[in-house]
């Protein structure tokens, strides 16, 4: 499941995004990685395990929900399930 997210642009400068992806594992675990940054620039990794997809999805969700309410834009969804 991916998530790509994308603030407008303030002034001249490049917009903000943070993507995130929900993937399974090799072990049957389960990583969401959040990545931020600026268009164009230098972006920051972030990687959570989880055991359980019922813990991953609800952390995914939640990501999602954050950047939603500090103006942040859907921009592209991926996945079969993707929540929008």
């Amino acid at each position: 499941m991916r998530l790509f997210l994308q603030q407008k642009p303030q002034g001249t400068e490049a917009p903000r995004y943070v993507q995130l992806i929900l993937q399974q594992d090799l072990l049957g675990g389960w990583t969401l990685l959040r990545e931020s940054g600026q268009l164009g620039g230098k972006a920051q990794l972030r990687r959570e395990q989880y055991l359980e997809r019922a813990a991953a999805l609800a952390a995914f969700e939640k990501a999602r929900d954050v950047q939603l309410r500090r103006g942040y834009q859907v921009m592209f969804a991926q996945g079969a399930d993707a929540p929008r």
